[in-house]
C-alpha cells in the first residue's frame, strides 16, 4: 500500500473501536467503500495488525453506528452464559478422593490455563460422579479470574435444539455459529448425547475445528469414552481424543464418608461418624443418590423432631436400604463368582493362559467389571494379570456383542449378575 492510499483510505476513512475475542473491529466512518476495504485492504490490514499483536487472531470493520450492537450483544451473551453456571458448583467444596484426583487436577490447571494445559479436555465416568460439578467449577473459576474470558456452558442436547431452533429463523444460523466461535472456552456436558444425530454432529465438528484453531479451550464430558459412543462419527472421535481423556470412577467409602461430612456442613446437619459410616456402605452408586440420602434423612429428622442418630438413619432410609443388598459387587467378588461358575480358579482368570476355557470367563468377567462397577480398562487390566487397555476393551466389546446377538448367553450373563449382588 502507497502512502496515498494508506493516507486516503486508512488514516481519514477507518478507526480502531474494541478488541473482543482476540479479534479486533473497526469503525468504517463511510460505508460506501466497506466493499473496497473488504476486497483491496482487509488482509494487508490483518497481516500488519498480526505482526504488531500475534495475540489478534481477525479484523472485521463495520460501518459507523453498528459497532455498538455488536458490543451490546456480547455482552448480552457473556451475561447469559454466566447465567448458565450453577454457582454452588466449585473446586473448593468438590471432594477429592483417589477416584477422582487426577481429573480434579487436570481440571483445575486447565482453569488456570486455558488452551494452555489440556486441549480438548474429555472427561467420563458413570452417573452423578461429579462431571458436570467439575464443569461448572471451571466455568465459575474462570469467571471469577479472568472475566475478560468468555465462558459457555451446554449439554449436547441444548447444543441441539439451539442448533434447531436457529435453523426454524431466517438469517438465524450465522448468528448461533457466531454465538458459539466467538467463546474463549465452550464446555459440553453429555456430548454423547449428540451422537446419532448427524446434522448436529456436523454442525459441532465444524464449531470444533473452528475453536481449536483459534487456540480456544474445549471441554467435554459424557457416561463413556469417544472409542465407546456408540453412533458417533469417526471423525468426532479422532478429536475427541486429540487432547486428554481421563475417566471419574466411583468413589471409595472413605471418599463417600468424607462427601457426606461436607454435604452436612454445607446443610448445617449435626451427626456423628457412624451415621455417615451406614449410609456410605449401603449406599454406593453414585454421589447423587448419596447426597439424596443425606437430604431425606435431614427431612425425616426435621419432621419427627428428633436428633438424627443410626436409629434413625435406619428408619429413615428404610426403603433406600431395602434396594442395596449388604453384599455390595467388588472386582474380587466378580472374579469368585465366575471363576466357580466356570469351574476355574481366580488364578486362572489371571494368568497368561488363552486356552478357551479360560480366556471366555476371562472376557466375560472383564465385561462384568466394567458394567458393574465402571471401572476404567487400564485398572480392569491391573486386576486380571496386568492386562493392556486394548485386550480389556476387546473383551467388553466381544461380550457386549455377543449378548446383543445371543439370548441363550444374555441369560447366561443375568444370572451371574444376579449371584453376584445376591444377599
Amino acid at each position: 500500500m502507497n502512502s496515498v492510499s494508506y493516507e486516503t483510505f486508512i488514516v481519514s476513512l477507518i478507526k480502531p473501536h474494541i478488541i473482543l475475542n482476540n479479534k479486533l473491529y473497526l469503525e468504517l466512518i463511510n460505508e460506501d467503500f466497506l466493499a473496497i476495504f473488504n476486497n483491496r485492504y482487509l488482509q494487508q490490514i490483518e497481516n500488519a495488525v498480526q505482526r504488531v499483536d500475534s495475540s489478534i487472531k481477525g479484523v472485521e470493520i463495520y460501518p459507523s453506528g453498528k459497532l455498538d450492537s455488536i458490543k451490546e450483544e456480547k455482552s448480552n451473551i457473556d451475561n447469559n452464559n454466566a447465567k448458565n453456571l450453577n454457582k454452588r458448583y466449585t473446586f473448593e467444596n468438590f471432594v477429592v478422593g483417589s477416584n477422582n484426583r487426577f481429573v480434579y487436577t487436570v481440571a483445575l490447571a486447565v482453569a488456570e490455563m486455558p488452551a494452555l494445559a489440556y486441549n480438548p479436555l474429555f472427561i467420563y465416568g458413570g452417573v452423578g460422579l461429579g462431571k458436570t460439578h467439575l464443569l461448572h467449577a471451571i466455568g465459575n473459576y474462570v469467571y471469577e479470574t479472568k472475566p475478560e474470558l468468555n465462558v459457555k456452558y451446554v449439554t449436547g442436547e441444548t447444543f441441539m435444539n439451539e442448533l434447531i431452533n436457529s435453523m426454524r429463523v431466517k438469517d438465524n444460523n450465522q448468528h448461533f455459529r457466531n454465538s458459539y466461535r466467538n467463546l474463549a472456552i465452550l464446555m459440553v456436558d453429555d456430548i454423547h448425547f449428540i451422537a446419532g444425530k448427524t446434522s448436529t454432529q456436523e454442525e459441532f465438528f465444524h464449531t470444533f475445528n473452528a475453536l481449536h484453531e483459534m487456540g480456544k479451550q474445549i471441554i467435554m464430558t459424557s457416561d463413556k469414552a469417544p472409542s465407546e459412543i456408540s453412533h458417533l462419527e469417526k471423525r468426532l472421535e479422532s478429536r475427541f481424543q486429540w487432547g486428554l481423556i481421563a475417566d471419574i470412577q466411583s468413589p471409595d467409602i472413605e471418599t463417600r464418608i468424607a462427601i457426606l461430612r461436607k454435604k452436612a456442613e454445607l446443610m448445617g446437619i449435626e451427626a456423628n461418624d457412624d451415621v455417615y459410616t451406614l449410609i456410605a456402605e449401603r449406599v454406593d452408586s453414585n454421589i447423587r443418590e448419596l447426597e439424596g440420602s443425606l437430604t431425606k434423612l435431614h427431612a425425616f429428622s426435621s419432621l419427627k423432631n428428633k436428633p438424627i442418630d443410626v436409629n434413625l438413619a435406619k428408619e429413615a432410609l428404610r426403603d433406600t436400604f431395602s434396594r442395596k443388598p449388604e453384599v455390595q459387587a467388588s472386582c474380587d467378588r466378580i472374579q469368585t463368582i465366575v471363576s466357580s461358575y466356570f469351574g476355574i480358579s481366580v488364578e486362572d482368570l489371571k494368568s497368561p493362559r488363552r486356552t478357551r476355557d479360560i480366556t471366555e470367563p476371562r472376557q466375560i468377567a472383564m465385561y462384568l467389571t466394567r458394567e458393574l462397577l465402571c471401572m476404567s480398562f487400564p485398572r480392569i487390566g491391573l486386576n486380571f494379570g496386568n492386562r493392556d487397555h486394548s485386550t480389556v476393551s476387546h473383551a467388553c466389546n466381544k461380550v457386549s456383542e455377543a449378548v446383543k446377538n445371543s439370548p441363550r448367553f444374555a441369560a447366561q450373563i443375568a444370572d451371574l449378575i444376579k449371584m453376584i449382588n445376591i444377599n
